[in-house]
């Protein structure tokens, strides 16, 4: 009897989980991740570091820990300063920014890294589209599903490494 009641509250918790607010659609997207396997069929993300760009800490945090999940090492940076200084210091396979920053677009965060290391792949992250896409090499919407996100971090990643 305790199983199906269990049951019955976690479907329901489900069910709040989607129709609640985006931060705690953020939260779904960090417990769907958590489930993700690590593909043993390359040791790609074991050797790579991502640096991440967020001015939202919570959502900074739950971005990281999904990277780190699937083996990468992950550089966390707030604003622009920040990651042009770990940019610089740090051999990074792969930038990952949200596009609205505090005192910077994402855009003008990959024009500024490309002028340092124009190989390394530039990941716009953002809810919206912008109307240029300028440095940046791609662009991921954060409504995409985690298994998606991953898989093409993992493809600009192995294009960087080839």
């Amino acid at each position: 009897m305790r199983v199906a009641t269990s049951r019955i509250v976690t479907f329901r918790v489900r069910k709040v989980v989607i129709l609640s607010s985006f931060q705690i659609a953020r939260r779904v997207f960090f417990v769907m991740a958590y489930k993700a396997t690590i593909d043993s069929s390359t040791n790609q993300s074991i050797h790579s570091t991502i640096l991440c760009v967020e001015d939202n800490k919570a959502y900074l945090r739950v971005r990281k820990a999904v990277l780190e999940r699937e083996g990468y090492s992950v550089l966390a940076a707030t604003t622009g300063a920040e990651a042009l200084k770990l940019f610089r210091e740090v051999a990074v396979s792969l930038v990952l920014s949200d596009h609205m920053l505090q005192g910077t677009t994402g855009i003008a965060l990959a024009h500024e890294l490309k002028a340092i290391k124009p190989h390394v792949p530039f990941v716009l992250y953002s809810g919206t589209v912008p109307e240029i896409m300028g440095d940046a090499d791609c662009f991921i919407s954060k409504d995409e599903t985690v298994p998606n996100f991953l898989s093409i971090i993992k493809s600009l990643i192995k294009r960087h490494h080839e």
